[in-house]
């Protein structure tokens, strides 16, 4: 390695971050899954192997988990109002495993079915009188990601709380 004002270059000339350089950047700013992490430094050119390698160190020393990535991304999105179909497939598609997921659904202690009449009352401001406007709001919670009988209970039970205030 040569030495180009202050930094270590590789071979070929240019500066070119090491992987941990750019994972420790990335998950300054926010939590990220194992896989969400490959593929950012895969797409930065880093080796297969390199990248592989890093990961395994970074979550040995404890600065990337799933488990911990994935218990943050439920409380947002419970924040948010979504449902836990919605919520599972998102992960899913960020590549944390089906047992961690279950376990950071169920360690997030949530009554889906009030969250799911709290979202549709601050959505709507009544249940609708037509079949057409119901139909919206059950599109909307399903849209959401909450199952059947979170819809139905949001359904009846949404402006519940309205009464009393």
């Amino acid at each position: 390695m040569a030495f180009e004002s202050g930094k270590a270059t590789r071979g070929g000339g240019g500066d070119q971050p090491s992987p941990r350089d750019d994972a420790i950047r990335l998950l300054a700013r926010r939590e990220y899954s194992r896989y969400e992490l490959e593929s950012r430094l895969s797409a930065k050119g880093h080796a297969h192997g390199d990248v592989a390698a890093c990961l395994d160190a970074l979550a040995e020393q404890g600065l990337q988990s799933d488990e911990r990535f994935a218990e943050h991304f439920v409380r947002s999105r419970i924040q948010r109002g979504q449902g836990p179909r919605k919520v599972r497939a998102e992960l899913d598609q960020r590549g944390v495993g089906r047992d961690t997921v279950g376990r950071a659904l169920e360690d997030a202690e949530v009554d889906w079915y009030q969250l799911a009449a709290e979202t549709l009352a601050r959505r709507f401001s009544d249940p609708g009188d037509a079949p057409k406007e119901r139909a919206k709001r059950e599109r909307f919670l399903a849209g959401r990601g909450f199952d059947f009988d979170q819809l139905k209970y949001a359904l009846s039970h949404a402006w519940d709380a309205n009464e009393l205030d």
